[in-house]
């Protein structure tokens, strides 16, 4: 019964050291004004890449190197990232060779996808998720809503709860969202550090979110 109650005591010590250390995470000040940035950019297939890419076009090559995530069946985003980058360095010449990188990662949910997999599916894209932002270990992360960017975040998250890093998570909910949040949204409202709506009805129903109008 000791035993028990011990292990009860330890595991209750463990939770609350780990919430507070999330509470402390979530609190924390961004890093303070840098030459340069390394952004990781969670893109989606379909009309997410397309909103995700007009939005970085208005970011400067301070945002750099650029990390692109994306879902490993997804062809169509890594051909819209690669002319997107050369358009990019043909427009200013003082970009010979972009630095921005490619990376693939399982999909968390397939389309029509059952809820019950969905978490298995989701599991796996998280554990392989953690060793590839722990490798780029970028100092902001940008994404706007496909489900790739939930085991991201999260991710990105424990580095700052483990102290490896503290990471910047900004999420744009994508201007389809005009009265209700996303599935990924949902998920990531309190776990980004700064969440931008694109109506003002979402501004209204959440207001501790960013109303900046339509940025994309």
């Amino acid at each position: 019964m000791a035993s028990v109650l011990l292990l009860a005591a330890a595991g209750a010590a463990g939770a609350a050291l780990l919430a507070l250390r999330l509470w402390v995470v979530l609190r924390s000040r961004a890093p303070g004004p840098r030459q340069s940035l390394s952004l990781l950019v969670v893109a989606g297939s379909g009309g997410h890449t397309t909103e995700i890419l007009r939005l970085l076009e208005k970011l400067s090559n301070a945002y750099s190197p650029r990390h692109y995530i994306i879902a490993d069946t997804d062809e169509m985003s890594a051909h819209k990232i690669n002319s997107f980058e050369l358009d990019r360095a043909d427009r200013d010449p003082n970009t010979m060779f972009p630095e921005y990188y490619i990376h693939r990662i399982p999909r968390s949910r397939e389309v029509r996808q059952s809820w019950l997999s969905t978490v298995v599916t989701t599991l796996y894209s998280m554990w392989l998720s953690f060793p590839l932002t722990h490798r780029v270990k970028p100092d902001l992360v940008l994404c706007n809503g496909p489900g790739t960017c939930v085991p991201i975040c999260i991710s990105a998250l424990l580095l700052g709860i483990l102290g490896i890093k503290k990471v910047i998570i900004v999420y744009v909910e994508s201007i389809c969202r005009v009265e209700h949040l996303s599935l990924s949204g949902k998920i990531l409202f309190h776990l980004s550090d700064y969440f931008i709506v694109q109506w003002p009805a979402l501004k209204e129903k959440y207001p501790k979110s960013v109303y900046l109008g339509r940025i994309v």
